[in-house]
């Protein structure tokens, strides 16, 4: 590693992220599931395939528009567990509270995070609550992890992506990353915005039931499309071919990156989800996805080619080409 400290950059999902990863993490838990750096471990227990995962958050704003960090958390590990191909069905929720924080605003944060519960269709079974002296945690983190029960014939996973699969996104982009940005920066506009938060695991099981043939599931939240695109090109040793013109982004995202100088690709999604299918599935895939009310703007944004691999490289509207790297933190940290 090139820093001898810590940076908010090695918490932002891009290359520092990555290196911190490989360097330091990885040589020490030396295991087979941990290795294949997709959103969870998917292992045999007890005659089924499980599928557990993890997830911190320590979001700047605690409440936004759209949400708070408390749906946020039960979303997150939700949709983990989703793009692992399995049926999310019990979390736990670690809390860790900063001396005088209001309990009115925990009611309000716990209050919100059994309403994401519910929606989900899973159950908190298990957790922890620590309160630590003022300064020594901003306001209140939350740890949420899931394990889920993975669907029959289903093996979805960060290498799995092949030549020719086409590529759908679930909607538009850059939504939670602007609304966050927007939020802490006390920025208002002639329009609003707000979170995508939501649970995909409804979303996940009408896919499965349309299509065995779904080879990696992705949702972008730290880094964005971008980077988790760049993720799984590398892993798979293949190349992605975006389209610019099929990227879907609301006019009032895309103004307000414009004027702030952010490039919409790079930020976060809380509520989309990145699906690598077989050709001859795609189109019925994307018909069920736009049945569902969180998909109703899914649409194909690229293929994978063999060309480039380890690349993701985009079509631009003007018919030229540009590589799309990963950065090497992120544009916004403490996104979720």
């Amino acid at each position: 590693m090139n820093s001898e400290k810590i940076l908010l950059d090695h918490g932002a999902g891009g290359k520092m992220s990555h290196q911190l990863t490989m360097d330091i993490l990885l040589p020490v838990f030396d295991s087979p599931l941990l290795k294949g750096l997709d959103d969870g471990a998917v292992f045999q227990a007890g005659g089924e395939r499980l599928a557990f995962s993890t997830d911190t958050y320590t979001v700047d704003p605690i409440f936004f528009p759209g949400g708070n960090i408390g749906d946020l958390a039960i979303n997150g590990t939700v949709n983990d567990i989703a793009m692992c191909g399995a049926e999310p069905r019990y979390l736990s929720v670690g809390l860790i509270l900063e001396e005088g924080f209001p309990i009115a605003d925990l009611k309000a944060i716990v209050h919100q995070m059994g309403k994401s519960a519910k929606a989900a269709h899973v159950s908190v079974v298990t957790g922890d609550t620590k309160v630590v002296p003022k300064g020594a945690v901003d306001k209140i983190f939350i740890n949420t992890s899931g394990v889920g029960v993975l669907y029959d014939g289903v093996d979805v996973a960060c290498k799995n992506a092949t030549p020719g699969d086409i590529v759908i996104l679930s909607g538009t982009i850059a939504d939670h990353g602007v609304t966050i940005l927007a939020k802490r920066e006390g920025l208002s506009f002639d329009v609003s915005v707000k979170s995508d938060s939501a649970p995909l695991n409804h979303l996940t099981r009408c896919m499965f039931e349309s299509s065995r043939m779904i080879h990696v599931l992705r949702d972008p939240t730290r880094g964005g499309v971008a980077t988790s695109l760049n993720e799984i090109a590398q892993t798979s040793a293949v190349g992605i071919k975006l389209f610019e013109d099929s990227i879907p982004v609301k006019p009032e995202v895309l103004g307000m990156c414009e004027l702030l100088g952010l490039d919409p690709l790079y930020l976060a999604n809380e509520g989309k989800l990145l699906a690598f299918v077989r050709p001859g599935d795609a189109e019925t895939v994307l018909s069920v996805m736009r049945e569902n009310p969180v998909a109703r703007d899914a649409c194909i944004i690229g293929e994978v080619i063999s060309d480039n691999p380890g690349r993701v490289v985009m079509q631009t509207r003007i018919g030229g080409r540009r590589i799309v790297d990963m950065l090497a933190g992120e544009q916004l940290p403490r996104i979720c």
